[in-house]
């Protein structure tokens, strides 16, 4: 889930919100990509396996990736488009992390 705000929009990953800066052409996209990793964290979360949203996060991550580099068949990586979205998104998510960890100390 998420909510629009100026320069950004406010995620919702696992019932913590995130406000992550990002144009406007960029929002669907984030939004989208959210929407996908709230609902992985949430099936990991529900198996009762993994306890601890970091370690979930990243059973998410790797799943993700998995997923990422199997759609083109063994071997394959994504291309430089998608690998550069990623990235950009990874850092405003990272960066949004540590200014909600600043925000708890």
């Amino acid at each position: 889930m998420m909510a629009k705000s100026s320069g950004g929009i406010t995620i919702h990953i696992l019932d913590k919100e995130y406000m992550i800066a990002c144009s406007e052409d960029e929002r669907h996209d984030l939004q989208r990509s959210a929407d996908y990793l709230d609902k992985k964290m949430r099936e990991i979360r529900d198996s009762g396996k993994i306890i601890g949203s970091d370690r979930i996060a990243v059973m998410a991550a790797l799943n993700i990736s998995h997923e990422l580099l199997t759609q083109g068949g063994a071997g394959s990586s994504p291309d430089a488009s998608v690998d550069t979205r990623i990235r950009s998104i990874q850092e405003k998510i990272d960066d949004a992390l540590y200014r909600s960890r600043q925000l708890e100390i």
